[in-house]
């Protein structure tokens, strides 16, 4: 296969794609137009991404991809939907990059509560300023609050705990057991997270539903002087009602992934709110880290390397939960050449729409089941067709 690599990767990674045969084309910091053209040069079989964007008019330069491998856990930056019309799988590599990430938020965390960047500045400048620093909270004994609990709001937990603050969390999928095997207090909803937590920190993915979700409601229940980190997509934080709060409430932020930030990796920028006194804003480093990446593509090539060898895609996320199908075909049949081909065909004629197929071969290989789950009616003269054919042991349909 050929496998194109748009951004940065591990050189272990490349090298274990090229020893097992593979032409790898590595091109790393390719945005826009100029991925698109490169897609259109090598037409690769497996496009691997970290952060750059895949649009649909890439998918279209490329006919023979089959494969995208984002190299991180989110793929919000590629067209889903798109490849899904297209039969272009799209994988991730979810969890690798979790420590790195809650590492990165507890650092935020500290700084917010001692004002450490504010610290390096004045020095940097040549200014002693002790007084206007020695003030902070401290965070044993506070209660952090996790919205989300994947991977990452898992690993905040641990070294929540390992600080001596008390954990709250809101997920969707945490139920109360798993909470108290984490040693952790789940929540009803993400509002009652706002309502009592010292310091919040945001895991969720970017979806439709958690669009805003930290907005004007959700801030308006926080306490004064609450701190508030980001670490997860900048749609998930409504910035503009931040602001407000932070006025108001003198809640303090920190974000690593600030709304419009730039595409590239440097250059020109101005933010809003960079120049606020409670704002911070780190540059997208959540997952940067030499153990991130060298965890995120081993995953990647395992990811590509499965398929290649089984055609199987492993953390694959754009497959259906549960296909249209209405009835399961069961084919006993002897392992021939061309039986089938002849189901097949009787199910075309009958106008049946195959959703799903697998066909299982018995010890000695002189039989096989064949398993076709489709979307249509039962026809029972399609059926008959199938049992007389000569090699049919046995053809039965059940309504799923």
């Amino acid at each position: 296969m050929t496998i194109l690599i748009a951004d940065s990767f591990s050189e272990a990674g490349r090298a274990a794609l090229k020893q097992t045969g593979h032409t790898v084309v590595f091109e790393p910091g390719l945005k826009g137009g100029a991925l698109t053209s490169v897609l259109a040069e090598h037409e690769p079989d497996v496009l691997i991404v970290r952060s750059t964007k895949v649009t649909g008019e890439d998918l279209d330069a490329s006919p023979d991809l089959e494969l995208i491998v984002r190299a991180g856990a989110g793929y919000d930056t590629i067209d889903v939907e798109g490849a899904s019309r297209r039969g272009i799988f799209v994988a991730n590599c979810p969890g690798k990059n979790a420590a790195a990430v809650a590492e990165l938020a507890f650092g935020l965390m500290l700084s917010l509560d001692r004002r450490i960047p504010d610290n390096v500045s004045k020095a940097r400048e040549g200014r002693w300023n002790k007084g206007a620093f020695t003030k902070a909270q401290g965070v044993k004994g506070r209660t952090l609050g996790l919205i989300g609990m994947g991977s990452i709001g898992r690993e905040m937990a641990v070294r929540g705990r390992a600080f001596g603050m008390h954990v709250i969390a809101w997920s969707r999928s945490l139920t109360d057991e798993a909470a108290a095997e984490m040693g952790i207090r789940r929540e009803v909803r993400p509002i009652d997270v706002a309502r009592e937590a010292d310091v919040i920190s945001v895991h969720v993915a970017a979806t439709p539903e958690t669009k805003g979700l930290i907005g004007e409601d959700f801030l308006a229940e926080m306490r004064p002087g609450t701190l508030l980190i980001n670490t997860a997509r900048a749609s998930v934080m409504d910035e503009a009602a931040v602001a407000k709060a932070m006025d108001e409430k003198n809640i303090r932020v920190a974000t690593d992934v600030p709304a419009d930030e730039p595409a590239g990796k440097e250059g020109e920028w101005r933010h809003p709110l960079a120049g606020h006194p409670n704002f911070y804003i780190t540059h997208h480093i959540g997952a940067s880290t030499d153990q991130a990446t060298e965890a995120i593509g081993d995953e990647a090539v395992r990811v590509v390397l499965t398929y290649a060898d089984t055609g199987q895609v492993e953390n694959c996320i754009n497959l259906a939960d549960q296909s249209p199908a209405t009835h399961l075909l069961t084919v006993r049949h002897l392992d021939k050449v061309g039986v089938l081909a002849g189901v097949l065909d009787a199910a075309r004629e009958a106008g049946w729409n195959v959703q799903e197929m697998e066909n299982l071969i018995f010890a000695g290989a002189e039989a096989a089941c064949a398993r076709i789950r489709f979307d249509g009616r039962p026809d029972p003269e399609a059926l008959l067709r199938i049992n007389e054919q000569p090699d049919v042991l046995n053809a039965t349909i059940i309504a799923l």
